[in-house]
């Protein structure tokens, strides 16, 4: 026995792919896997097959015909076939988030291409595809071109490809968003975006906190592990994290959106406290801000804690509203410029 792919067209009607299928078993033909792609033509038939030895590609084709199938294509297929699509998909996902620049070795594995090209992006390039070329946006810059002669590429294979891109787009963005931070002490850390996995380095952060620091965090309470994942992954605004270069992290900082105000809060660990690690976050909270095109950004600071009050105070904050035991402090989003001297 052997393995080969089969594509053919059929009328998007009851029972014709029956039809095709009945005329394959004729021949001994097993069907391992089918897929179905919808396309203005008709439905458009995948087939892996396992076809007995004497059966050639001429013998394949004619079962296809046979079948009511039309514009067909046969070809003898590679044992990584018999994964199917969506384990394939995920396979290649996974591989993106480890290797964010095998992008184009992906496509070829995902739509079984001959070859991805790269070229600088023109005005009129945008995402496509016709016959046995596709054209999809480079997330790293340019555009990716993905050819293939048979067979011609359908709308489904193009949204595969599509989702594949928007994964290594992802990735792409986290990698520019992740800077390394080198402290006046000369300690290093990396700055970067938190995520949902980030939940039990977190928790072990605010293990290590001191009630003291903890209560400057939150006057209303340490929060619950479902809080705590709402934190890392705001429906706006955006929560990053310091981390040393054993992997704990050492502070979280967090900006939570509501309409044209944001809300800054920041928890940095007693042994990383006083080293310009808050002043830092702060800025980059602030910067954020400035790019989401918000007004202001607002902190609610307890009275005694005199180290933020005065970093805010140097980050340019210009209102302090007393309540009790807060302090509501209100910066500007965007640093503000110096008046030209007359």
């Amino acid at each position: 026995m052997a393995l080969w792919r089969i594509r053919a067209t059929v009328d998007d009607r009851p029972g014709y792919l029956s039809v095709l299928t009945a005329s394959l078993a004729l021949r001994s033909v097993n069907i391992l896997a089918v897929q179905v792609h919808t396309t203005e033509e008709g439905a458009v038939d995948d087939f892996l097959v396992d076809a007995p030895d004497a059966l050639t590609e001429a013998d394949l084709m004619a079962a296809v015909v046979k079948g009511r199938g039309r514009d067909a294509f046969v070809a003898r297929a590679e044992a990584e076939g018999l994964a199917d699509q969506p384990t394939r998909g995920l396979a290649l996902a996974g591989r993106l988030v480890h290797e964010p620049d095998s992008l184009g070795e992906s496509l070829v594995a995902l739509l079984d291409a001959t070859d991805v090209r790269w070229r600088p992006a023109s005005a009129s390039d945008g995402p496509g595809f016709h016959g046995g070329r596709m054209t999809l946006i480079d997330p790293a810059g340019g555009c990716l071109e993905v050819l293939r002669a048979l067979p011609a590429f359908t709308p489904a294979e193009f949204a595969r490809a599509q989702a594949l891109v928007e994964v290594a787009a992802s990735v792409h963005r986290l990698q520019r968003e992740q800077v390394s931070l080198l402290l006046p002490d000369g300690s290093e850390l990396v700055l970067r975006p938190a995520g949902p996995d980030d939940l039990p380095a977190v928790r072990d952060l605010h293990e290590e906190c001191s009630p003291a620091t903890l209560r400057h965090r939150y006057p209303g309470g340490v929060p619950g592990e479902a809080r705590l994942r709402r934190l890392l992954e705001p429906s706006r605004g955006v929560t990053l994290l310091a981390v040393a270069p054993g992997g704990s992290v050492a502070a979280m900082a967090t900006l939570l959106v509501e309409g044209d105000l944001g809300e800054a809060a920041v928890l940095v660990e007693d042994d990383w406290q006083r080293r310009g690690l808050g002043t830092v976050l702060l800025r980059r909270l602030r910067a954020h801000a400035e790019r989401a095109g918000l007004g202001a950004v607002v902190a609610h600071i307890a009275s005694d804690n005199v180290a933020m009050l005065r970093t805010l105070r140097r980050l340019g904050a210009h209102a302090f509203e007393r309540d009790g035991a807060m302090v509501s402090v209100t910066m500007p989003a965007a640093r503000e410029t110096p008046a030209p001297s007359a």
